[in-house]
């Protein structure tokens, strides 16, 4: 079994480096989860396409990135594939295609990628200016995401039979 956990964003452009820096933190906070052989940790700063590559042969995937919907800034979002098109019509993506868009066309390209259980944790970013550093807002929710990214890890990992736990999206 492999485990994909996927930090998303831009080191330089203030929030939308909140996929990241929790996935760093993830790894200093909870080292002996991140440790294992079945873990794989990436940090992708503009993956657009490229997130597909990063998708091939895992089994389970935690993909963790910033959003902008126009909720409240550090408002955590604990999502399914199939539940990202709700963003659409108000969110933004700094990465050229967005998640949403990636995944997509990576089930239609490849219907394996749909076997594949996925979840995302977004953090509603507050502003993504370039060369700034995180809002107050997003540093502090980032614990909290951390923790939602060991929970999902850890119920990937406890069961190695995904659709007994209703998560094939």
């Amino acid at each position: 079994m492999k485990i994909a956990v996927i930090g998303i964003g831009q080191s330089l452009r203030g929030d939308d480096a909140a996929g990241l820096e929790t996935v760093r933190r993830w790894q200093e906070e909870y080292p002996e989860t991140a440790a294992r052989p079945e873990v794989q940790i990436e940090a992708s700063e503009l993956p657009g396409l490229a997130l597909l590559d990063l998708l091939e042969d895992v089994d389970a995937a935690v993909l963790v990135d910033a959003v902008q919907s126009l909720k409240k800034p550090g408002r955590l979002h604990q999502l399914g594939p199939n539940e990202l098109s709700a963003f659409a019509p108000d969110s933004q993506s700094a990465h050229g295609w967005g998640v949403a868009e990636t995944l997509q066309l990576g089930r239609r390209l490849n219907p394996a990628l749909d076997e594949i259980p996925i979840r995302i944790i977004g953090i509603e970013a507050e502003q993504i200016l370039m060369g700034s550093g995180l809002s107050q807002a997003v540093n502090e929710a980032i614990p909290s995401a951390c923790r939602a990214v060991e929970q999902e890890v850890n119920r990937f990992l406890s069961n190695a039979n995904f659709k007994e736990l209703g998560i094939k999206e």
